[in-house]
């Protein structure tokens, strides 16, 4: 059968308005996720991409001279011949027919029908974007206007050729007559109910169909690898997220804890500086204070030189800012006279009378004077100087 490249017209166009407008986002997700999927399967090494069936072989089937079928190992874009086995050779029953004949790994690969080139139909058809969804029924629409078969009375199926710069597809339609197919299916024996799929021979190997309806086609025997690499990969994905919460919460508490950490640290070290503050204060306050007046040993040493000899204190004290002197003195009279014109004080005075003490024939007094506060100038070198 020939192939001649056609293009739909307006006869599909009452059946568009029906159509989701999503189509073409919905097509442009499916080719990324399976072109994702593709990428990160070449990162697995090639004993895991055949473990989950991810590594694309195919055990093709095809129909050969003698009621015999050619096998070959279908594998990154080439053929690899295998066997050529007679169906008649092959025993029906529960087990796998060609499980004595190949390699374990090699009767584990989904094995597909192979039809030669001129056993189908291939139109090549344009379509708009949003058939994208439903694409498979909008075709099954086609096949009565595009060759010359009832949909009923063939297989079909398609596949994506390309999308054009406007979003319309480029699809091909591929039709076998259902008779030839069940025809061929029945010429495997007991090799039919081991089919994954059935595809068409095109100019570079099998087209990539499946002419196969769900209902029919054989369960992948490695399809429980794939869900269970599937839950194992979910499993990783909650235990990785459950991981990284737990580090980010540690993280949040080690952090938590460290400021903690500096704050206390920090107040310490406030309160260290405000003593060190309150006593640089005091200090300072202490030397104000000493410097507002004369020292005591200058007052002492002043009062030693203006006293006279016949004159003994019985206590000589400093009370704020004034200076009080008790004793006896034979000339009580007249001491006001001796501590007048004393720089470091300023009207002494007898504070009450003069009491006579018959046994040392003196007079107690009681005497008082005010301070004077040293020069502006020896005032601050008192405050700036170390204390004592």
């Amino acid at each position: 059968m020939s192939a001649t490249p056609v293009s739909t017209g307006d006869a599909t166009s009452g059946r568009r308005r029906g159509w989701r407008p999503d189509g073409q986002l919905s097509l442009r997700l499916r080719t990324g996720l399976n072109w994702w999927g593709a990428a990160l399967a070449t990162w697995l090494p090639e004993r895991v991409r055949e473990l989950f069936g991810l590594a694309g072989r195919r055990l093709l089937l095809q129909h050969a001279d003698g009621g015999s079928v050619a096998l070959s190992l279908h594998e990154d874009g080439t053929e690899r011949p295998l066997a050529q086995v007679p169906v008649a050779s092959l025993a029906a029953g529960d087990g796998d027919p060609l499980a004595t004949l190949l390699a374990p790994r090699v009767a584990e690969t989904p094995r597909w029908l192979l039809l030669p080139a001129d056993a189908g139909l291939r139109r090549q058809l344009v379509l708009p974007a949003a058939a994208a969804d439903r694409l498979r029924d909008v075709l099954g629409f086609e096949i009565d206007r595009q060759t010359p078969f009832a949909a009923a009375d063939v297989r079909y199926d398609h596949r994506l050729i390309g999308r054009r710069s406007d979003g319309q597809l480029d699809v091909e339609l591929v039709v076998v007559p259902r008779a030839l197919l069940d025809a061929r299916l029945a010429a495997l024996g007991p090799l039919a109910p081991t089919l994954a799929g059935v595809d068409l021979d095109g100019e570079h190997g099998p087209l990539g169909i499946n002419l196969i309806t769900d209902a029919r086609r054989r369960e992948d025997p490695q399809r429980r690898y794939q869900w269970l690499l599937v839950a194992v990969a979910v499993l990783f994905t909650a235990f990785a997220l459950w991981q990284i919460r737990e580090n980010r919460a540690a993280a949040a508490d080690a952090l938590e804890a460290q400021v903690d950490a500096e704050a206390t640290r920090a107040r310490a070290a406030s309160a260290q500086r405000q003593q060190l503050t309150d006593l640089r204060e005091g200090m300072a306050f202490l030397q104000a204070q000493r410097a507002a007046r004369p020292t005591t040993v200058a007052v002492l040493d002043e009062l030693a030189r203006r006293l006279p000899d016949s004159t003994s204190l019985e206590k000589a004290a400093i009370e704020g800012d004034r200076v009080l002197l008790i004793g006896l003195s034979t000339e009580a009279s007249a001491l006001v006279g001796y501590l007048e014109g004393a720089p470091l004080w300023r009207s002494p005075a007898l504070a009450g009378a003069l009491q006579n003490d018959p046994r040392s024939r003196a007079d107690r007094f009681t005497l008082t004077a005010e301070l004077v506060p040293p020069p502006a100038v020896d005032a601050q070198e008192a405050a700036r100087a170390p204390a004592p």
